[in-house]
């Protein structure tokens, strides 16, 4: 038998090879980011919560945000990211309603994990864990009821918060242009974050119509309790 392939043999061999190395990327490909159907308004589901706080504040959670467990977040295995959804504690029928920007949980039984101040406004920081019944719900934007009663200093818009403080200056500097109050925040603690805000005491109903315009310049953006009392 001879030792030597023909050219043409060794040609179609490359050839084969190449072919199956391209249906091998477009099957990667079309793997990634596949597209994510909207959440159904009024879909429930009941199970365990669970919540998160320090070591994860201050972290990149799965959607690309800085976690900050003062925030209205939490966490869900599939639910697509800004999904707000209402959290009942069925063991004292307190509520809150929250942003999805993270996955997990990552414990088999439980299909929540509330940030630490999710946690807190449904009374289950203690506890650890609590039977809870999700609903999702329209964003604040577009929600048709009033919004809750402002805090003492009102509330304002938040267009992102980040660990790096020359990257929250590069986004205040960007909005400045268009919002003449943007401004950055420092949390006071560690691990230190930068917030970057826009408007001042404003009704809910200001702050979510202000918020609409800020995510067209910024991407992101939520309506927060005033911070400048921080």
């Amino acid at each position: 038998m001879s030792m030597f392939r023909s050219p043409i043999h060794a040609g179609s061999t490359l050839l084969a090879l190449s072919l199956m190395l391209l249906s091998s990327c477009a099957h990667r490909i079309a793997r990634v980011n596949p597209p994510v159907a909207p959440a159904r308004l009024g879909m429930t589901e009941t199970g365990v919560a669970s919540w998160y706080g320090v070591p994860y504040h201050g972290r990149h959670s799965a959607s690309g945000e800085i976690y900050d467990m003062e925030q209205l977040t939490a966490a869900h295995r599939d639910l697509p990211f800004q999904t707000w959804v209402e959290v009942t504690n069925l063991s004292n029928g307190k509520q809150v309603d929250v942003r999805i920007n993270d996955r997990g949980p990552f414990v088999k039984g439980r299909i929540l994990d509330l940030s630490q101040a999710a946690a807190r406004d449904i009374d289950m920081l203690r506890a650890g864990t609590a039977r809870v019944r999700l609903k999702v719900i329209p964003p604040p934007s577009v929600q048709s009821a009033p919004g809750p009663s402002p805090p003492a200093n009102g509330y304002t818009v938040q267009a992102g918060v980040f660990s790096d403080p020359d990257r929250a200056e590069s986004l205040r500097t960007a909005l400045e242009n268009f919002f003449a109050d943007a401004r950055m925040l420092s949390n006071g603690r560690t691990p230190i974050l930068w917030r970057v805000i826009v408007g001042r005491e404003m009704t809910w109903e200001q702050a979510t119509e202000l918020a609409v315009r800020v995510r067209q310049k910024a991407g992101a953006a939520i309506v927060v309790r005033g911070p400048d009392q921080e």
